[in-house]
């Protein structure tokens, strides 16, 4: 395929943020967009990002006198371009969040020339074509905290966990949006408020006596209306955002690792319904996530910071066994063939998959695709209202 022109438009995140949309012109004529999210708890390893004018500088003046006019035969082949144009480990030269939406534009160019859904030619690509119809568990942020918000929760994402089981999407996405809005009525009630807070990714957000009580107000929530079979808990813990030399600065006591890991303890024994913990500690702590990982067989350990997308780091750290479960987000790496390098990476070493959106979203869909083609394990999107419904409405479309 041969792009005639690339254009980078400026765009408002769900954050009301500035990020980027690519667009993409094919030798028709034909225009294809890729709007890329923007991270608030980041990675120290994540591709760089580009503000628009830095994006548009760049594009104008590197990419397209060196892209315009060749000729591309698949994700990868403009990818590796990419990649070998960068020349940087971080993605500092081109951008991580430019390369990944001339991938990403490039990759719908490709299937609506072959007249594929996107995810086909994902799966064609990256995984050889062969269909599963397993639907991927839905993790839903519905009460926020740490930098997600301004409240005094150290942890920054108290999700429920759902299971679409033999059911269908539309059912189950019903019941955890309704799930949500008794939430918000007992909140309100519960704590006298007139109105509640909304974080950065459509959760609560208000003050709770300590770290634990919103797992226990959605446990008991979820037993009441007689949900257990279907719901689960999860936490992203995102500690890097309360670590300091050393120490974690949880409910006002700097403590250790092992400290750190028996409040994790003391939550897995007081919920039953809790599965995974995400990030549990700082990106740097290995001891800490080992210690974790082998004391708890029941629980889904999951890097974030810690992996940042890096097919890499993924491999070492789940051969380390510090992890058993990965989050995917494609703009932490910059281009859609190293994500589903990294995908691919976690699979081969067994490890639970997770693809996420980022806390300031877009009315992009990929992520949807993305976890379709390659039969993960979760997809993770945040609470069912706004921008985020969008998401919701394409995984009914896909598997429904």
């Amino acid at each position: 395929m041969i792009l005639e022109n690339i254009i980078v438009h400026k765009i408002l995140d769900s954050r009301g943020e500035p990020t980027i949309e690519v667009e993409v012109v094919d030798e028709n004529l034909n225009s294809f967009f890729a709007q890329i999210p923007s991270g608030k708890s980041t990675g120290k390893k994540e591709a760089v990002v580009l503000s628009f004018e830095e994006a548009e500088n760049v594009l104008n003046t590197l990419v397209k006198k060196e892209i315009i006019h060749k000729n591309f035969s698949s994700i990868k082949d403009i990818d590796s371009f990419l990649i070998s144009l960068d020349g940087t480990e971080d993605k500092k030269k081109v951008g991580g969040n430019l390369m990944l939406g001339i991938s990403i534009a490039f990759a719908r160019a490709l299937a609506a020339k072959e007249n594929k859904e996107l995810w086909q030619v994902l799966k064609q690509e990256f995984w050889g074509g062969l269909i599963s119809n397993k639907k991927p568990l839905i993790f839903s942020n519905l009460i926020n905290g740490g930098a997600h918000t301004d409240n005094n929760l150290d942890i920054q994402e108290y999700m429920v966990v759902v299971d679409p089981k033999d059911g269908t999407y539309i059912d189950c996405i019903k019941v955890l949006t309704d799930f949500y809005k008794k939430l918000g009525d007992l909140l309100l009630e519960k704590y006298k408020l007139q109105e509640l807070k909304i974080g950065d990714e459509g959760g609560y957000s208000l003050d709770f006596q300590n770290n634990f009580e919103p797992i226990k107000i959605m446990e008991d929530m979820i037993n009441s209306e007689d949900l257990a079979d279907s719901f689960s808990l999860a936490l992203d813990v995102a500690a890097s955002n309360f670590y300091k030399e050393g120490k974690y600065n949880f409910e006002n006591n700097l403590i250790s690792s092992e400290a750190l890991k028996q409040e994790f303890l003391n939550y897995l024994i007081e919920s039953k319904l809790l599965m995974s913990i995400e990030d549990p500690f700082d990106e740097v702590d290995f001891d800490g996530f080992k210690m974790f990982n082998s004391e708890f067989s029941r629980a889904w350990v999951i890097g974030d910071d810690i992996t940042v997308t890096n097919p890499q780091l993924v491999e070492k750290f789940a051969r380390e066994k510090l992890i058993n479960g990965v989050i995917i987000k494609p703009n932490q790496i910059g281009t859609v063939f190293e994500t589903c390098q990294t995908i691919r990476a976690a699979q081969e070493n067994g490890l639970k998959t997770i693809v996420s959106h980022r806390s300031g979203e877009t009315k992009d869909v990929f992520i949807i695709h993305l976890a379709k083609a390659a039969n993960v394990d979760a997809v993770k999107i945040g609470a069912p209202v706004k921008e985020r419904l969008i998401k919701f409405d394409e995984l009914i479309r896909l598997y429904d």
